[in-house]
């Protein structure tokens, strides 16, 4: 029978922990208590610290035999990643905790398949939290008093998270057989262009669109090392802007990794490369002074990239495509690669793109499985969309 875990720090976050639990078995589910404490606990759990502790690749003492908090929290998170990794019988995650325990629990919740119930009810949960869900789909509920003993506000905030991750686990959503799934990537100005892409795709496929934030392509390269897509058609990689030249949404090193690794079938192009991304205009680093800028909205200021730096972008992504096996076709639209980046728009450069698609070029190793193709249209045209799908179907 699959239980939901209910994981805290017993030794700080004993009573609440032993109330929570209680409150979702009163739900009418099963329960598995556990203690990711790091000192003495203050109530018996079913599964103790030692028994984490110990799934921790140096072992127990890496975790539970220092003086030093800091330390003991890493470790206690690595170890209870490893735990969580290794169960086949949870049927959802709910946890409880401050800094210490929020970084803990949240740790293993990273570790599980998008789908199952993940509820973490934090004192940290009002502030940044993507540090703790990163590009998982843990629901982060603010715990609003301290986790510092019962009261009638925070017994009522427990409660609601027992239903909850009881709702949650008695009512899964139906999973219906659909057709193959497959990801995209998208930003505002190649919207027009991946809209159409999906438009003739989703009769038979189950197109998943990513926001190209550094986070939906992470999420996007996930899913396909997980084997939950089939396919990838990547009309948006500026993310290797913002990595490359200090923006704000940028990718990690191991963009294209997962393409790599797994040979997926993969069609990608070059769009918003034309852009990095910073926030209000007071985030963008002095060294920047002088450059062209875009103020999408008062949140987010763009800055067209340079053909020098054009040049870098190209040469890295064609490097990182040349490692795959598996078929790649990249498009490379000729009359711009966003919607600024269009004659008569504020990002139009074609000098700025010549070296884009010529260092691209430069760096792609050809191959029977690996293909450029040069485009005489704009990568929001509808030919470009209509192409783009031609490529993919001729592959997958």
């Amino acid at each position: 029978m699959k239980r939901i875990l209910v994981v805290g720090t017993a030794d700080t976050k004993g009573e609440e922990l032993a109330w929570l639990a209680g409150a979702v078995s009163a739900a009418g589910v099963p329960v598995l208590t556990a203690d990711v404490g790091t000192r003495k606990p203050t109530i018996r759990t079913d599964i103790d610290a030692a028994a984490i502790a110990a799934c921790h690749p140096a072992g127990a003492d890496a975790v539970l035999g220092g003086d030093d908090r800091g330390e003991a929290v890493s470790a206690m998170g690595k170890a209870f990643s490893v735990f969580v990794r290794g169960r086949d019988d949870i049927s959802g995650v709910i946890g409880i905790g401050g800094s210490g325990g929020t970084s803990i629990v949240t740790a293993g919740m990273r570790e599980l398949p998008y789908g199952l119930p993940k509820v973490m009810v934090s004192t940290l949960a009002s502030s940044d939290v993507s540090a703790f869900v990163d590009i998982s789909d843990i629901v982060m509920m603010p715990s609003v008093t301290d986790l510092a003993g019962l009261n009638r506000l925070s017994r009522l905030v427990l409660s609601n998270a027992a239903a909850a991750i009881a709702g949650m686990v008695q009512k899964p959503a139906m999973e219906e057989e659909t057709a193959r799934p497959i990801g995209l990537s998208m930003f505002g100005v190649t919207t027009q262009c991946v809209t159409a892409i999906v438009e003739k795709l989703k009769p038979d496929f189950d197109c998943m669109v990513f926001h190209a934030t550094g986070t939906g392509g992470r999420a996007m390269e996930k899913l396909v090392e997980d084997g939950l897509l089939s396919g990838i058609l990547d009309i948006t990689t500026t993310e290797v802007c913002d990595m490359l030249l200090g923006g704000v949404l940028a990718s990690t090193e191991d963009r294209f990794g997962a393409i790599a690794r797994t040979g997926v079938p993969y069609v990608g192009s070059v769009g918003a490369l034309d852009m990095v991304n910073f926030w209000a205009p007071d985030s963008v680093p002095a060294r920047f002074e002088g450059r062209l800028f875009y103020h999408h909205n008062a949140n987010v200021t763009l800055m067209r990239t340079t053909a020098e730096e054009c040049g870098q972008i190209g040469a890295w992504i064609g490097r990182k495509l040349s490692v795959c096996e598996g078929p790649v076709r990249f498009l490379i639209p000729e009359k711009g690669v966003s919607a600024l980046d269009i004659e008569g728009g504020p990002f139009f450069d074609p000098e700025a793109d010549a070296a884009l698609f010529e260092a691209i070029e430069a760096n792609f190793a050809v191959s029977d499985n690996r293909r450029i193709v040069r485009l005489p249209l704009h990568i929001n045209d509808a030919a470009f969309a209509e192409a783009a799908v031609e490529a993919y179907l001729s592959i997958n």
